[in-house]
C-alpha cells in the first residue's frame, strides 16, 4: 500500500534535539560542590545513570518536579534540598544544554517544505521556557509535553494529543526520537511512522544524523 504524503514531523527533545552540556556528571558535581558535597563528574554520571534505571517506571516520572527531587537525592546519596533546587533551576536554562549541530537546519528545511513541525516530549514545566531560552521555540507549530497531557510516551495519549494539535491523521505524521520504546513503538502503536535516531551509532539501521532525514522520508 502506498504511503500517504507526510504532512507533519514531530521530534523528541532530549537526545534528539539537544543534550546536557558539558554533561550531567559535570553539572551535578559542580553544583554539589557548592553545597558541601565533594564528588567527581564521573561518579555523578555513574550515580545518575544508576538512579535513572532504578527510579524510571511507567506513569508520570520526568513530568513531575517531585520525581526529579527523588532522582537527585538518590544520585547524591543524601537529601539536600538546596542542592536539588539549584540543579532543577540550572537545567531549566540554556547554559546546561547544547543543541545538536544538525538541528536548526533540519527544522528550517521542514518549515520550508510546508510541513507541520512539532515536539512530542516527556518533560516537565521547564520545557517551554527552555525552548524559548535556547532559541528553538520559533521553529515549532505545536509543542506536546507530558506534564500538560498527563501521560508520558509511549502512552498513546501523547501522540493523539500531538496529532490533534497538528490537525493531521496518524498516517500523515512521522515522529523522530532516540528511544526505541518511547518514541518508535509508542508512535507506531497509534499508526504513525517512526524513525529511531541513534547518534552514537550502536543501533543497527537507525538514523545517525538528522541531515539524512529526508532520504528516510522518500
Amino acid at each position: 500500500m502506498k504511503r500517504k504524503p507526510v504532512r507533519a514531523l514531530f521530534f523528541d527533545v532530549g537526545g534528539t534535539l539537544l543534550r546536557p552540556h558539558p554533561s550531567v556528571g559535570v553539572i551535578y558535581a559542580s553544583v554539589a560542590s557548592r553545597h558541601g558535597i565533594m564528588t567527581s563528574a564521573d561518579e555523578m554520571e555513574c550515580a545518575f545513570r544508576q538512579s535513572w534505571t532504578a527510579l524510571k517506571h511507567p506513569g508520570l516520572t520526568v513530568s513531575r518536579k517531585e520525581w526529579w527531587r527523588e532522582l537527585v537525592f538518590h544520585t547524591l546519596g543524601q537529601e539536600n534540598q538546596a542542592c536539588f533546587e539549584e540543579l532543577f533551576k540550572t537545567f531549566a536554562g540554556r547554559n546546561a544544554w547544547q543543541v545538536f549541530p544538525d538541528v536548526e537546519k533540519t527544522l528550517r528545511e521542514a518549515r520550508a517544505r510546508d510541513l507541520h513541525v512539532g515536539v512530542i516530549s516527556n518533560w516537565d514545566e521547564r520545557l517551554r521556557p527552555l525552548l524559548t531560552d535556547i532559541g528553538l521555540v520559533h521553529h515549532f507549530d505545536s509543542i506536546t509535553i507530558s506534564c500538560e497531557v498527563g501521560a508520558e510516551k509511549p502512552d498513546g495519549l501523547m501522540f493523539h494529543a500531538a496529532l490533534q494539535s497538528a490537525g493531521v491523521a496518524a498516517a500523515e505524521a512521522v515522529h523522530i526520537g532516540d528511544n526505541d520504546n518511547e518514541d518508535v513503538r509508542g508512535a507506531e502503536a497509534v499508526g504513525m511512522r517512526a524513525i529511531l535516531l541513534d547518534r552514537d551509532g550502536s543501533a543497527t539501521g537507525a538514523l545517525r544524523d538528522l541531515r539524512n532525514l529526508w532520504a528516510e522520508l522518500v
